[in-house]
């Protein structure tokens, strides 16, 4: 069993996703660390999957080719395989917004909780991103709790059983699970810590979900998070 599995979506990010994963190698070898990086590519239309087989010889890196389903059930083809392999689950993007330097200050704390968050300050969104964000912050709290202050942030350290007790009551095409799963962990009696990280902004590759298709999206998700809500108030999550 590894120590340590991080969760990777990548769509359309050849210009950076090299170094992103450089970045996190060299953070993750310093902390002395069993891991693997599940790099999940969801159908890029560009170069991506040829950057990628740069590390085609690393053990410490698995690509997994997909075609195209979105970022959220990506992200859950992540999880169901890192939870296998793994005690602890990380989820972050491939983006390079939020730099890697950050991961120890989460990983040094793991054993005191059972899922470690990251609150992004300096994030800059536009106006639709801005209301959507304090709308799916809102609904989380009114159903689950307010206990997570950055309810879709893709930096996130999870205890891997609790993980797959959450993840088993989650759709495959949920648009944003990350956002259900901060809904269940906030519900629970897990022991949450939140750690500021600073959104750099993205630099390289374009948003791939953009107006109309962001509402559109929103409201799916907000369905998606009132009908595991609603299927899952008898499910209790237990504490690592």
């Amino acid at each position: 069993m590894l120590d340590l599995a991080v969760v990777m979506p990548v769509y359309n990010e050849e210009d950076c996703i090299v170094t992103v994963i450089d970045s996190w190698l060299f953070v993750l070898a310093g902390l002395n660390i069993k891991f693997k990086i599940l790099v999940i590519n969801d159908g890029s239309k560009d170069g991506t999957d040829k950057r990628l087989k740069v590390f085609s010889n690393n053990e410490q890196v698995v690509v997994i080719n997909k075609n195209n389903s979105g970022h959220g059930p990506t992200i859950l083809i992540g999880y169901k395989q890192a939870v296998q392999i793994a005690s602890w689950v990380f989820q972050c993007d491939s983006d390079n917004e939020i730099d890697a330097k950050y991961f120890s200050c989460l990983w040094q704390k793991r054993e005191s909780f059972d899922a470690l968050f990251g609150i992004r300050k300096d994030r800059k969104q536009n106006i639709s991103r801005k209301i959507i964000s304090c709308f799916a912050h809102m609904t989380v709290s009114c159903l689950f709790g307010n206990r997570i202050s950055d309810v879709n942030i893709p930096y996130r350290l999870m205890r891997a059983v609790i993980l797959q007790q959450i993840i088993a009551h989650i759709p495959d095409d949920a648009f944003a699970p990350n956002v259900i799963i901060s809904g269940m962990f906030s519900r629970s009696q897990t022991r949450i810590y939140e750690h500021d990280v600073i959104c750099e902004g993205r630099k390289t590759g374009v948003v791939s979900v953009v107006k109309w298709k962001l509402w559109h999206s929103a409201f799916k998700s907000f369905w998606q998070i009132l009908s595991c809500c609603k299927n899952n108030q008898q499910n209790t999550v237990n504490s690592g």
